[in-house]
């Protein structure tokens, strides 16, 4: 493809499940991109099984960054989502800063928590590492909870007004990200299901609604990272972008919702061809 980029995906890698890298590996590379990864830990399966288990990668990554920066290896997009600690922080913002071009488009989605709360495992120092790091972005894409978090406006609030979610996307904006994009909102005069953006190349906030699906699958924020990464890559504005993102993924989970084993994921490899229509 003539507009194929190099994509360095960084997140965790599970062992069993398509969230993660193993959800995000297939839908940029079926896009037409070369997709590279860096995993920051190596886990057995989903978290929501209730049992689990971690490998710290992070001296790996030192190893790994070092051996690319001797190898004189670029990227012309970098995606981030799980990161392990405040050291694998510090060694991605210094990764990504020496990566820095004029036309390098960075996405991260600081993932925190879900469903008014953190995550098991995720802590207040958490929150301080994201908030250190999501500057280092183009564009964020967390969703409410880890909004609510990352600005210490309306914790746990599984609704926000128009007014209050222009706030959250403010207070998102002084850590440094150029776009934000907050996912799994609800209006509260309404309870319409929306995704609130701040797109910093008009400077205009926007709202894209959705229709809500209750049927919950791990790794569909790792989906929706995706989808709105390829549609940023192919020229699309981030309203468009969004609109898109969403409209795919709402088709995945509907066609999903009836599966008899959730825990997994949505098997991304069966609707390659759905996403590219």
């Amino acid at each position: 493809m003539e507009n194929s980029k190099n994509i360095l995906i960084i997140g965790d890698m599970p062992g069993y499940g398509k969230m993660g890298l193993a959800g995000m590996l297939p839908i940029l590379s079926n896009m037409g991109h070369s997709v590279y990864n860096l995993p920051t830990a190596l886990v057995s399966n989903n978290f929501d099984y209730g049992r689990f288990s971690v490998l710290d990668t992070t001296d790996y990554m030192r190893q790994t960054i070092q051996v690319w920066r001797e190898l004189g290896f670029q990227f012309d997009c970098i995606t981030t989502g799980f990161l392990n600690s405040a050291d694998q922080v510090e060694l991605l913002r210094d990764f990504i800063d020496r990566q820095r071009k004029e036309d390098i488009l960075v996405v991260t989605d600081p993932i925190m928590g879900d469903g008014g709360k953190l995550y098991n495992g995720s802590t207040r120092e958490t929150v301080d590492n994201m908030r250190r790091f999501i500057g280092t972005a183009d564009v964020i894409v967390p969703n409410l909870t880890e909004a609510e978090f990352l600005t210490g406006l309306y914790e746990g609030a599984e609704s926000l007004t128009d007014n209050q979610a222009r706030l959250v996307l403010d207070g998102l904006r002084a850590y440094g990200p150029k776009s934000a994009v907050i996912t799994s909102g609800r209006e509260e005069k309404t309870g319409q299901h929306v995704v609130w953006g701040y797109d910093g190349g008009t400077e205009e906030c926007f709202t894209v609604p959705y229709r809500f699906i209750k049927a919950h699958f791990p790794g569909t924020g790792d989906i929706f990272t995706s989808l709105l990464t390829g549609q940023l890559l192919n020229g699309k504005s981030l309203p468009q972008a969004v609109r898109k993102a969403v409209d795919l993924l709402e088709r995945l989970i509907f066609m999903e919702q009836d599966a008899a084993e959730r825990n997994n994921g949505i098997r991304i490899e069966k609707y390659l061809s759905v996403l590219t229509e």
